[in-house]
């Protein structure tokens, strides 16, 4: 597909701008980012604005921007319950995650893992959370190269080359992760944040231009509506003796929203807040977020009305990317040459900050629960920061690798494994918060979720996550990472009860440290 000099050109001026503002990040907000606390968290030091930009560019990915309306399009009504579960996750923001904010302050904590292992002292539970982090949150890096991948493609930047031992590689993407390498290494979280404000202000106006100029040229939304087919437009009804797809949209929002702050990246975001405060307004103010993945998840109808994957200037595009080049081909044939070149800059930087801060919260997890908690325990805390650096750098080679290597199907299955992963660890972290059990039942449980979890979704040949359960004569399709959790508690529960008290793990924390 040949691109359109236009576009390319206005594309690379604002990435070219972003790269250039994330490498100035590290002076600002000058802090000594030889401390892993500077690096990795931007000295916790981020008020509800830049909090609130750097939650959004961390939650709100390309990827997301891509595959969200590519589910629309493709499976219709059942892609819209990435909205609710994104609405529905802010009381649980606003309640529990102050708390975790209030004992990682007193205790110096860089990581969910850290808290487990203080609250809990039993390393292996707090690697066992750890793990499970940096393995969930690898292939999510890989998906926003991914959703790169589609930009580039689609404005007509994809120059190969050949490499021993890698095959045909894509320049722009090692560019692209070039770029991230540098900046995520030379200013941390500080660069990131920097980023995500400009970040959020081309989605924005992106966004806002899409839902105004686009169902203009449809006809408006009644014509939108009018023409995605019933099948799409409602959940499909329920079978006899079946819960059918509607338990399964509840299943996936709850899922998904008890896992969503727990991912290392959202974590790292939130401990970087000033104060509990700022995570408490930020729980009433993210909601706009909701409101842009609404309107963004509604790009798939319209792609659906405009009828793109029947032009033939894009069948290339749908032919490699299948229904995620749905978004890319609408705003080509939507917008003039130079609001494309925007726009696609603006989903393309929307990956950098995301990869960026899962990267980073990858350094942070392994440098202080595998590092420092099995290797190097009297290490420095400017050795702490150089191994952060280095294992942040490690993750994206990794995550690149998987996207020059593996089918980028590949790729999404195993985030889907990623969600239903970090949804075991609720018990050792969230419940936590409130409730100290026995660390080896909390062990136990989660293995018992990580497996069950994992069993469901290898059932299913990894091509769906929502598992049917046969209860009592009825068919239950539940999502797996609750059904998983729910085994995971369950055994956890039953444990602590027959456990014997006390033992040697001591809880280094108090109730005055969560307040």
């Amino acid at each position: 597909m040949s691109g359109n000099p236009v576009t390319i050109g206005v594309f690379l001026a604002l990435f070219v701008l972003v790269a250039l503002l994330g490498l100035f990040g590290s002076r600002w907000r000058a802090g000594d980012l030889s401390q892993l606390h500077e690096w990795g968290l931007g000295g916790r030091s981020f008020g509800t604005l830049i909090t609130w930009f750097l939650l959004g560019g961390d939650l709100y990915t390309a990827y997301t921007f891509i595959a969200v309306p590519a589910l629309m399009f493709g499976a219709g009504a059942m892609g819209f319950f990435a909205v609710p579960y994104a609405s529905l996750m802010y009381p649980v923001l606003f309640m529990a995650f102050p708390r975790l904010w209030s004992v990682a302050k007193s205790h110096g904590y860089i990581t969910a893992a850290d808290f487990v292992q203080g609250r809990f002292g039993h390393r292996g539970l707090s690697l066992a959370i750890a793990v499970t982090g940096m393995v969930a949150v690898l292939p999510y890096i890989a998906l926003q190269l991914v959703g790169m991948q589609v930009v580039f493609a689609a404005i007509g930047m994809n120059y190969m080359i050949a490499v021993p031992l890698l095959g045909q590689v894509s320049v722009p993407l090692v560019v692209a992760f070039a770029v991230l390498a540098g900046f995520t290494y030379t200013s941390g979280l500080r660069g990131t944040a920097l980023i995500a404000v400009v970040k959020d202000i081309l989605v924005y106006i992106t966004v806002l231009a899409a839902i105004i100029i686009i169902p203009a040229e449809l006809g408006g939304y009644s014509h939108v509506f009018a023409a995605m087919p019933a099948e799409k437009l409602t959940l499909a009804p329920a079978p006899e003796h079946s819960l059918g797809a509607g338990f399964s949209y509840v299943t996936l929002a709850a899922g998904s929203l008890l896992a969503l702050f727990l991912y290392p990246h959202s974590v790292t975001g939130l401990l970087s807040s000033s104060s509990r405060h700022v995570i408490r307004r930020n729980a009433i103010v993210l909601p706009a977020y909701s409101v842009a993945l609404a309107l963004i998840a509604l790009l798939g109808y319209m792609a659906v009305a405009a009828g793109v994957e029947r032009m033939p200037e894009y069948a290339a595009g749908f032919a490699a990317y299948k229904a995620n080049f749905a978004v890319p081909a609408l705003f080509l044939h939507a917008f003039p040459a130079w609001f494309a070149g925007f726009a696609f800059a603006a989903i393309a930087i929307g990956a950098l900050v995301p990869a960026a801060i899962m990267s980073i919260a990858c350094g942070n997890l392994f440098t202080r629960n595998v590092y420092k908690g099995f290797i190097a325990p009297d290490c420095s805390s400017a050795a702490e920061a150089r191994m952060a650096k280095l294992v942040a750098f490690v993750a994206k080679l990794g995550a690149l690798f998987l996207v020059l290597e593996m089918d980028t199907t590949y790729a999404i299955q195993l985030q889907l494994l990623g969600g239903i992963w970090i949804c075991q660890t609720v018990p050792a972290v969230l419940l936590a918060l409130y409730v100290r059990l026995n660390p080896w039942a909390l062990l136990a449980g989660w293995a018992a979720g990580i497996g069950s979890g994992t069993w469901m979704v290898a059932q299913l040949g990894f091509q769906g996550s929502t598992y049917p359960l046969h209860i009592l004569g009825w068919t239950v399709p539940c999502y797996a990472a609750l059904s998983a959790l729910v085994l995971n508690i369950a055994v956890a529960v039953v444990l602590h009860l027959v456990l014997p008290r006390g033992g040697a793990q001591k809880d280094e924390t108090v109730a005055g440290d969560y307040v």
